[in-house]
């Protein structure tokens, strides 16, 4: 299968000056630095920042590529490459077949022209002929569910009429590869279902497409291969749901002891409160938590130490998926419908057990708050622990629940009335 887009070594480098000591400029330093110039260039620090170095890729065509990675990373960099925006400093691309990107959704529109008018205004932009847009403009309209207001100037419209419109445009471009930032960022739960489908109804004709998200779940849901930067570079590519596993279980380590400061609920670390000391998981049928098999029991010991004596406390912890996904809380206010006091004099010790853990195969992590009257956060762990739910005949019958089937499986019966069971 021949390949839509290649990447050979490519890079981008910034140059960013610092100028030391320089207060707020002035008409009149403007005017002196002019004169300056012509005699001699004014001293500054230059740093050169490589935002892409050394990448190397090839995408094959009608393939679905997601990439992931931390803000500041390179992602809309590369993308921004791609789509001939800027020019690599290093390096060479190729690229096969007709390219849109939707980068900055809505770049083209001009807020003062109706929505019909900046249809056809962008899709120019985009490269549509004239009689490309009028064939497609029935569809792009109903795509963007903006009828009622199509002769309305889109300086009125909604943020999220404004995307959709302009993603319904660039979507509808007859092109070989779509390149996508963070669209799945904006609008509603409906819209972000839309988008998907298109870009599905895209890749399934043949074409490349490649979105970049901070959301792992439509990630997930939409690509089947998945590239990761960090600091400029890939550090993974290969199948989804693996890449993103390791990326997700990634952002949450490297810290060598997480329970150091306690941290508030605006994210800044606090001293002198209460806070979490440690964290540790059993599974009361061997010990260890490292491994769970489906159904069996799970405890979840937290130690807390507090300088001064409180009441009105309550303990939470959030038990999260692969993904990031929540998949379930408990609060020990829930549990016992009673606040808890904490003790000056020795360690707080408090325990959550779980019965029978119904979640199916994975890696879940599990993050601890501990919260004053239901209001304020006293401390904050995201990512305290982790641990493996592996496979387990929980029906009794020889067959194992698979993963894939959902995240949680159904203590349930099963009765046929009126037929008989072979």
């Amino acid at each position: 299968m021949a390949a839509s887009i290649t990447t050979e070594d490519i890079g981008k480098c910034y140059r960013i000056g610092h100028e030391t000591n320089r207060r707020y400029p002035t008409l009149r330093d403007g005017l002196v630095d002019g004169l300056r110039s012509l005699v001699s260039r004014r001293r500054s620090d230059i740093e050169t920042f490589w935002a892409l170095r050394g990448v190397s890729i090839e995408i094959p065509e009608g393939q679905k590529v997601g990439i992931i990675g931390r803000n500041g990373a390179g992602k809309s960099t590369l993308l921004k490459l791609l789509s001939r925006i800027t020019q690599p400093t290093e390096g060479r691309i190729r690229l096969r077949g007709r390219v849109v990107s939707l980068l900055e959704v809505g770049t083209g529109f001009h807020p003062e022209l109706t929505g019909r008018e900046n249809i056809f205004l962008n899709g120019a932009i985009l490269g549509m002929k004239r009689r490309e847009i009028e064939r497609k403009f029935d569809e792009i309209v109903a795509f963007a569910g903006v009828e009622k207001f199509l002769d309305t100037p889109v300086k009125r419209y909604s943020s999220g009429m404004y995307v959709r419109l302009a993603f319904a445009v660039a979507s509808h471009l007859e092109a070989d590869v779509l390149l996508v930032d963070e669209v799945l960022a904006v609008g509603d739960m409906a819209f972000q279902k839309k988008c998907v489908g298109r870009m599905d109804d895209l890749a399934s004709k043949g074409r490349t497409v490649v979105i970049v998200s901070h959301n792992m779940q439509a990630i997930s849901h939409f690509c089947e291969r998945v590239l990761t930067l960090a600091d400029g570079k890939v550090v993974a590519d290969g199948v989804a749901k693996d890449v993103i596993a390791q990326y997700v279980a990634s952002q949450y380590t490297g810290s060598s002891n997480v329970f150091s400061e306690s941290v508030g609920d605006d994210g800044a670390r606090r001293s002198g409160t209460a806070r979490f000391k440690s964290i540790r998981l059993l599974d009361r049928s061997n010990g260890s938590a490292a491994a769970v098999p489906m159904g069996d029991s799970l405890e979840i010991e937290v130690v807390v130490e507090s300088p001064v004596e409180l009441g009105d406390c309550s303990i939470g912890v959030g038990i999260s998926d692969e993904l990031g996904r929540r998949v379930a809380t408990l609060t020990s206010l829930m549990l016992t419908g009673y606040y808890l006091a904490l003790d000056a004099s020795t360690d707080n010790v408090f325990v959550f057990s779980v019965a029978s853990l119904p979640l199916l195969e994975g890696t879940y992590h599990v993050s601890l708050f501990l919260v004053a009257s239901q209001k304020d956060y006293l401390d904050r762990v995201e990512h305290a622990a982790s641990f493996n739910v592996v496979p387990q005949d929980v029906y009794g019958k020889g067959r194992i629940p698979a993963r894939g089937q959902g995240t949680v499986f159904l203590n349930a019966d099963f009765l046929a009335r009126g037929g008989e069971a072979k």
